[in-house]
């Protein structure tokens, strides 16, 4: 039998999901560089044959993964988080197992690394600039063209991004970042083997979208994402993931399936998304790549990750396509014939989303009132269309009861409450659906409360 290492560290698909899709192709042995989730570990502990819990970071962590692959006679090692790519990647270098390769993973994880070998390749990219001080943001605000937008160099989750219009906002804005990093430190959502990340910086030009002459339709944002493998160096796109509008200033709120762009622009999209794998030169990987959408112009690449979307965007190319992502690589690491698509897939069946709830609206107004967070006791069928169904995805949630905070622009995935899986008859449905979720959750989890209380004080109640 083969026998799979899975580094886990925050972030990518829920274990539940993931485990058993990874347990379908061999003995699963886990590596837990941060604490494991609580939640959910009755469903995906009994997928493993073993579970070590080693906290560690920089060089330490990729020689832990190959001591920890060794013992176990690891045939493939991988992860699906953003922050242990890197690690995992010279660990499997170092073993001589199938991986993106470090030198690659580096600039799938670096995007001022990402941006210049795109620059060098003539991906279209916006202009950028690197910041490691004051000096470098004020000095880029006066070479690029505002408004810029400042983010960490090896950040994920949209923590830290901040937009500036002139170099008099750069101390209060630096002072910012800095609080919105340690934020999201004490969330576990930080780079495992860069231990200096949080001093890399980048600042770059805010592409003007527009989805004129794309959708036909109103309701999408003026960027998507194609989710993909690389296998030995070939890139093999499997679909188009739509997006809702974010929340100011870059908060991803929703991504939804089946992508209703007109085939020839999926296509050009799917050209734009090769390009810019391509240039990365990754070795075997799951594939995220973001685009901006422009008006009679081909996407600007905004940046692409050595591994899958998060949330539950590998189940939604399941629900929506019939491919099982998180499996097929797996078995791509493991040196197996694995089938690809012969082109990208643009046709589904139903149509499925991840929403991230937020205390704010889909217009990014904050909300009023901070009810406690009941996402089971919400009367869903009030809020959604016939048919249509949600789950709470319990590895995102917050603890149950405890009150709602304020809206924070600046914290990214920190401002998150919970996920949502949704699923709908068809694309129109889901759009409408999606919208409804984000504007009707305030109220919703109002009610909600009421209820829950109004049983609780009843006489005899408990």
């Amino acid at each position: 039998m083969n026998t799979i290492l899975y580094v886990y560290a925050k972030g990518g698909a829920p274990l539940e999901h993931a485990f058993p899709r990874i347990a379908g192709c061999g003995e699963l042995h886990v590596l837990a560089l941060m604490p494991l989730p609580d939640t959910g570990a009755e469903s995906w502990r009994a997928h493993c044959a073993s579970i070590t819990e080693v906290h560690a970071g920089g060089e330490a962590a990729v020689d832990e993964i190959v001591r920890h692959a060794k013992a176990v006679g690891a045939d493939a090692v991988m992860t699906l988080s953003e922050f242990a790519v890197l690690a995992v990647a010279h660990a499997a270098d170092r073993l001589g197992l199938a991986g993106a390769g470090a030198t690659a993973a580096a600039k799938a994880r670096d995007k001022r690394l990402m941006r210049e070998s795109w620059a060098e390749a003539g991906v279209p990219i916006p202009g950028f600039r690197r910041v490691s001080t004051e000096a470098d943001l004020r000095a880029a605000l006066t070479e690029l063209a505002p408004p810029v937008l400042l983010k960490p160099a090896w950040g994920a989750g949209s923590i830290a991004q901040l937009v500036l219009r002139s170099p008099d906002e750069v101390p209060t804005a630096w002072a910012q970042v800095a609080a919105a990093l340690d934020k999201g430190n004490q969330v576990g959502m930080s780079e495992l083997y860069e231990t200096e990340a949080d001093r890399h910086l980048l600042a770059e030009e805010i592409v003007t979208g527009s989805v004129d002459g794309w959708y036909d339709v109103p309701g999408y944002a003026d960027y998507v994402s194609v989710e993909g493998i690389v296998a030995d160096g070939v890139y093999h796109p499997l679909c188009v993931a739509a997006r809702l509008p974010p929340i100011p200033p870059f908060n991803e709120v929703a991504s939804l399936m089946p992508c209703v762009l007109p085939e020839p622009l999926q296509r050009v999209v799917e050209e734009v998304s090769r390009q810019a794998v391509d240039a990365l030169g990754l070795g075997t990987c799951g594939t995220h790549t973001e685009l901006k959408l422009r008006a009679g112009e081909s996407p600007v690449v905004i940046e692409t990750g050595a591994r899958f979307g998060g949330v539950m965007i590998t189940k939604q190319v399941e629900e929506v396509f019939g491919l099982d992502p998180i499996a097929m690589l797996t078995r791509q690491l493991l040196g197996e014939r694995v089938v690809y698509p012969e082109r990208m897939l643009v046709e589904g069946h139903g149509a499925a989303a991840s929403v991230v709830a937020v205390p704010a609206d889909s217009a990014g107004h904050p909300w009023r009132s901070t009810p406690p967070w009941l996402p089971r006791a919400v009367d869903w069928p009030a809020i959604l269309s016939p048919g249509s169904a949600i789950e709470p995805v319990a590895a995102f949630d917050r603890p149950i009861g405890q009150a709602v905070p304020a809206y924070d622009p600046a914290a990214g995935v920190a401002n998150w409450l919970g996920v949502f899986m949704l699923t709908a008859a068809d694309a129109e449905t889901l759009l409408r659906d999606c919208n409804a979720v984000l504007d009707g959750l305030e109220d919703g989890l109002n009610q909600a409360s009421e209820r829950v209380s109004g049983r609780t004080s009843s006489p005899g109640g408990r």
